[in-house]
């Protein structure tokens, strides 16, 4: 990835919050992104959900991730760009690697390609999207996917996508199209708390199959890292890949000092906290970053609270000492 010891990415909330009446607008979405970018952050994040009915709460919504995507690839100039992460259930395959070159173009190469399962069953009942058969569809639509990004041409036929003498052309800039990263949320830390358990190793078989970057969502504590690395470096063996190709990305949850009296998505908060979300002196936070560099991990994606041009001014501090 870039010269420092370990990447720093922004993740962006882009969520309802219902008590407020209030979600970040597309200005104030641009000027976080734009803020990020000029602070030093290597890459930002959209999280790609359609709508959240967690129990107890009342259902809330989010920006549609891909149209965000498009518009910050063209009001950005350094900084690379990707979903946190794209559901391939709710979008054709052949469609999404389109999508992909187009907005690699667009952003001359800065895409990352995130692709997920997804989970959250209520937002697939909501817009008419099928739940059965998750693993099974996203397996196929990562075939799709990946082979017409890498080879520009695929005809495939499954159970449940199909691609017949596809061609992609025009073609972005990024030779194979833009590096493919997928997420997996069973088994990790945030997957517990979200209830989500772990019914096997079939995700984890297609990050060694297809990915070039791995994530793991929200854990705070580098002393994690290697028990969650353990899974994954088990699945590229199993499936005859050398881990070490395999570059691991991980979530964070970081608190600035102040955050409290700012105002801030309560769901979101209660969910940051829940995983240990992390306060400390730039020094500090800076840190924990290196802490996970010495673990193998290359990139970490960050959720800020405060989620401010001010709260980005603040972690400055910590990319400074980065790059130090």
């Amino acid at each position: 990835m870039g010269k420092r010891a370990i990447d720093v990415g922004l993740i962006i909330t882009t969520v309802e919050d219902r008590e407020r009446d209030w979600i970040l607008s597309w200005h104030d979405i641009k000027e976080l992104v734009i803020a990020g970018e000029d602070a030093g952050f290597d890459s930002v994040w959209i999280p790609d959900h359609l709508i959240h009915e967690p129990v107890g709460v009342e259902p809330y919504g989010i920006w549609e991730a891909w149209s965000l995507i498009s518009a910050l690839a063209a009001v950005t100039h350094r900084i690379r760009i990707g979903p946190h992460v794209l559901c391939t259930g709710w979008r054709n395959p052949a469609m999404i690697a389109k999508m992909a070159d187009t907005v690699d173009e667009i952003s001359n190469g800065r895409l990352i390609l995130a692709l997920g399962a997804g989970w959250h069953e209520p937002e697939y009942r909501a817009f008419g999207f099928p739940f059965d058969h998750r693993i099974g569809r996203f397996a196929e639509s990562l075939e799709i996917i990946c082979t017409l990004l890498r080879d520009g041409s695929v005809t495939y036929k499954g159970d449940f996508c199909e691609a017949i003498e596809c061609e992609l052309r025009p073609r972005g800039p990024s030779a194979g199209g833009p590096p493919i990263m997928i997420g997996t949320i069973a088994g990790t830390p945030l997957g517990g708390w979200l209830g989500i358990e772990r019914g096997g190793d079939r995700v984890l078989d297609l990050v060694a199959r297809y990915a070039d970057i791995w994530n793991c969502p929200i854990a705070n504590d580098p002393a994690l890292i290697p028990g969650i690395r353990e899974t994954i470096d088990s699945a590229c063996v199993r499936n005859g890949r050398d881990p070490k190709t395999l570059v691991r990305t991980n979530g964070l949850a970081f608190n600035l000092p102040g955050w409290e009296s700012t105002p801030g998505n309560p769901n979101i908060r209660e969910r940051r906290l829940a995983m240990g979300a992390t306060e400390g002196s730039p020094a500090a936070l800076a840190e924990i970053l290196w802490r996970f560099a010495e673990e193998g991990v290359s990139e970490v994606h960050v959720q800020l609270d405060p989620e401010t041009p001010a709260g980005i001014e603040q972690f400055a501090r910590t990319l400074e000492l980065l790059d130090a």
